[in-house]
């Protein structure tokens, strides 16, 4: 990796486009400290560094804003609005024929989703700055009072919305004039932002004498990295060999290859979409009063570090990571494509039997994968639980942190073989 950024910063055209990126997270970071007019920035910090009941799901959602939560910036919502809604836009592709055409029609359609998508992000900023100001009021975090709300609600609802615009356009400058991966690099700015607050706190339960958790704590770290880079790699292979055929004077085929596919495919989709889904009853908790009522009991046992959050998570991954596997393979379409070149899958015989084969191992694959990001996405759950350490870098932020690094290191390796490509005609 190091030796990629030391070729890429010799070639004049990436080394632009590195400091490009770089300045557009140092803008990205000030916005994420810059706090939106009527709120008590300090009563807010104070409230999610509590912890307990509600603040801990805004002190999980904390660690993927970069802290802009905390400060009530106005990049509070960071990246979360358009992933929400790239998200959205790709599933409804499947079932809206509209948007399915469009998926089809290269570039021209390709932009016209990414319209759609800038609108949709405006309508989740508008709903999730209205649910977080709700937030704000109902637990007595804003500097104003009495008639002064209904111009501090507007004003803070669209700070809070244009702040997730001017993300989402910062992400899109990264994609045309930077390194690419704009938003993907601008959620691994927020989440690496976080790493001076753990290191603070690891540092606090070693004054407390805690040795041999902060040690375990750093050993469970160091495995993460090196098994998501494992996981990120792996694959299986299909085997598959193609008959020879005579086209004119030319021989086709005659060789073996494989069909790669990825042991986790869906990436991090799954667990953003699970954690979308599981913030729905912790903001309808935040606007209710009655503790003893049935309801009150019952969303509360969607508390972030409960057991019954933990199962649901992990449910919820599983689904998504089979429902993102089937929008992403058709196996009864690839098994089509290898028919017509004359491809087979040794043993197998063309068809359905190859369709159901290949159905068979992208259901073991996902299967695989899907419990692969449970145990990554419930880890911090498990380390508060049983050793009593809470830690603002989790599994997920981990996960996110490298699966970035290494697309944005293979980014930049792609781009340095082209410049240093040598073709026919030199």
């Amino acid at each position: 990796m190091l030796e990629t950024l030391k070729n890429a910063w010799r070639v004049v055209d990436i080394r632009k486009k590195i400091l490009f990126t770089l300045l557009i997270i140092v803008v990205f970071r000030i916005g994420s400290v810059i706090p939106v007019p009527f709120i008590d920035t300090a009563a807010l910090a104070k409230a999610v560094a509590s912890n307990t009941g509600v603040n801990q799901f805004f002190s999980y959602l904390s660690v993927l804003t970069g802290g802009g939560l905390e400060y009530g910036a106005i990049f509070a919502m960071s990246v979360q609005p358009y992933i929400n809604a790239s998200i959205i836009i790709q599933l409804l592709s499947v079932a809206i024929p509209y948007l399915e055409r469009l998926s089809k029609e290269g570039e021209a359609g390709r932009r016209k989703i990414a319209q759609i998508t800038r609108y949709a992000t405006i309508i989740i900023g508008l709903i999730q700055g209205s649910a977080y100001y709700v937030y704000l009021q109902r637990s007595s975090l804003l500097s104003v009072k009495g008639d002064a709300l209904w111009f501090a609600a507007p004003v803070i609802i669209l700070c809070f919305t244009a702040g997730s615009a001017i993300v989402m356009w910062l992400g899109e400058q990264i994609d045309v004039k930077g390194i690419g991966n704009g938003i993907s690099i601008l959620l691994f700015a927020g989440i690496i932002a976080r790493a001076p607050q753990a290191a603070a706190m690891l540092w606090a339960y070693v004054k407390m004498g805690r040795y041999v958790a902060v040690a375990a704590v750093l050993i469970i770290f160091l495995a993460i990295i090196g098994f998501i880079v494992w996981m990120t790699h792996a694959e299986r292979r299909i085997p598959v060999q193609y008959a020879k055929r005579v086209v004119g004077r030319k021989m086709y085929g005659g060789q073996n290859t494989h069909i790669p596919i990825k042991v986790n495919m869906s990436g991090v989709m799954p667990i953003i979409f699970a954690s979308s889904i599981l913030m729905l009853p912790t903001m309808i908790l935040s606007f209710m009063r009655n503790t003893e009522s049935t309801m009150y009991k019952f969303l509360s046992l969607f508390s972030v570090q409960g057991v019954f959050y933990a199962l649901i998570y992990v449910v919820l991954i599983i689904a998504f990571a089979y429902f993102y596997t089937t929008i992403q393979y058709n196996p009864v379409e690839m098994a089509n494509n290898l028919r017509k070149n004359s491809g087979a899958v040794p043993g197998i015989r063309p068809g359905k039997p190859t369709s159901d084969f290949i159905a068979k191992i992208l259901s073991r694959i996902t299967l695989m994968g899907a419990i692969f990001l449970g145990l990554i996405a419930i880890l911090p759950i498990l380390v508060g639980n049983i050793g009593g350490i809470q830690i603002s870098l989790g599994g997920t932020s981990v996960l996110i942190l490298v699966g970035v690094a290494l697309d944005t290191v293979q980014n930049l390796e792609s781009q340095i073989l082209m410049r240093h490509y040598k073709g026919f005609l030199d």
